[in-house]
């Protein structure tokens, strides 16, 4: 005999499994590949998957706002590797320079970014189209068309950011984790946050009730690229050098993500959570094929390709 008490609880169930659908397929993986995997499940395998996650969750932070809008930023994964260059160049000056250059470069190219698509109204496809063009651009000219390849001396204090540990875990991990905690509370705690959500549910309603969507709009731009250039320079730390071949698709990996965790594509909804368990996720997908060890690495990424795929069709079902 069905209650009152079974149905609430049954219609609980399900709207936690609607929101909460990368979670349950992060969960499953995790667990199935622990047991297959001996290797998986050990300490210095999680530091390294958390360590590699680190750099995309920082990307995929400034990448949930702007598609919240309803916008889309191409322009990272190029930013990233600017970022990363333009980090190992200052570094000769100092650590604040090389630090503070790739997020002023980067923030300033994200900013043009949000001023072009906040103002004109052009496309956000075809403006940071446009900017990842200029931004890879850039990096070929600093480098020679990538002949240079700047180091970061190993005494360098600006090491000590991307290979520095706390109990073993590097502290781009944690610098990951602070910021994530940080745009969740800014996203669900803060009036910017309300805008943004209202800027891509309904942008014109917005308008009409005084939100400023185009200062949100602007303050995201300028917000995911700022973040790419910090996840370079992270990541620039930590291989201790700038690296000129990084970031050819990241854009890509941080779309994925976002949208697996839950962000609509067509903006309005989307959390800081489901971002990370999205990036958890691709990243064990990654490391799992990597322990099977006998595929080729021109076949990984369809394997990838696969698994995503079969992630978000399991999403659509649970949301049924």
């Amino acid at each position: 005999m069905t209650t009152p008490m079974t149905t609430l609880t049954a219609a609980t169930r399900t709207k936690v499994l609607q929101r909460q659908g990368a979670a349950v397929a992060l969960v499953l993986m995790v667990a199935v590949s622990w047991l297959v995997f001996p290797r998986f499940g050990s300490l210095d395998n999680l530091r390294d998957l958390a360590l590699q996650g680190s750099f995309l969750a920082v990307i995929a932070l400034g990448m949930t706002f702007v598609i919240i809008t309803g916008g889309i930023d191409l322009s990272v994964g190029s930013l990233y590797a600017l970022g990363g260059v333009l980090a190992a160049w200052g570094s000769q000056y100092g650590f604040l320079v090389a630090l503070a250059l790739p997020l002023l470069v980067c923030g300033l190219i994200g900013l043009i970014n949000g001023l072009l698509i906040a103002r004109t109204n052009m496309a956000p496809f075809i403006v940071t189209l446009a900017s990842l063009l200029f931004a890879r651009g850039l990096l070929l000219a600093i480098t020679d068309e990538g002949a240079n390849t700047y180091q970061i001396p190993p005494d360098s204090a600006f090491v000590e950011l991307g290979r520095g540990t706390v109990f073993g875990f590097g502290y781009p991990i944690f610098i990951a984790a602070v910021l994530c905690v940080l745009g969740g509370m800014i996203l669900n705690r803060t009036s910017f946050g309300q805008n943004v959500f209202a800027a891509g549910g309904a942008e014109q309603s917005a308008i009409l009730m005084g939100v400023p969507v185009a200062k949100t709009k602007i303050l995201v731009y300028t917000m995911s690229g700022t973040l790419a250039g910090l996840a370079g320079a992270l990541t620039a730390a930590y291989l201790q050098s700038g690296v000129t071949v990084i970031g050819v698709g990241t854009e890509l990996d941080a779309i994925s993500v976002v949208v697996i965790g839950g962000t609509l594509l067509t903006g309005g909804m989307g959390t800081v959570l489901g971002t990370v368990i999205g990036v958890g996720l691709i990243k064990v997908i990654q490391n799992v094929i990597n322990q099977i060890g006998t595929l080729d690495s021109n076949y990984q990424s369809v394997v990838s390709g696969v698994f995503l795929l079969v992630v978000v069709v399991l999403q659509r079902i649970l949301r049924r």
